[in-house]
């Protein structure tokens, strides 16, 4: 239950802290309870940010694997993105789903190779 009076409008969250890939429920979120996302932002660091052992791009790559076999294809290519942004191509990402399809089977590898696909033909690896 929200202790917000019903006509208090919520304070402005920068789009990025809402979410470094795009996704729209999270902008949605932003502007309905900016304090659980400015909460979250912390552990969301810790977990995909900078300055650890590995490096965002191989971060990216287990969360790949881990949607790919939950079946989340905007989420591959959203973390994908991201991926490529820290210097992933094209190979690596093949070889990332080729290696979650090991315990995670066919759907999760034809999950993957179809998010791969979508940012191919896109043109994300020119």
């Amino acid at each position: 239950m929200s202790t917000r009076p019903a006509a208090a409008k919520p304070k402005k969250v920068a789009e990025k802290a809402a979410s470094p890939y795009g996704y729209p429920f999270w902008d949605w979120v932003a502007r309905e309870d900016p304090e659980y996302v400015r909460a979250r932002q912390p552990l969301s660091a810790l977990s995909i940010g900078e300055g650890k052992e590995l490096s965002v791009k191989h971060r990216e790559m287990v969360i790949i694997g881990i949607l790919a076999f939950r079946g989340r294809q905007e989420g591959v290519v959203a973390h994908m993105r991201r991926a490529i942004e820290h210097g992933a191509n094209k190979r690596e990402l093949l070889e990332a789903i080729q290696s979650a399809a090991v315990p995670g089977g066919g759907p999760t590898f034809s999950t993957g190779v179809q998010a791969l696909m979508k940012l191919d033909h896109e043109g994300a690896f020119k």
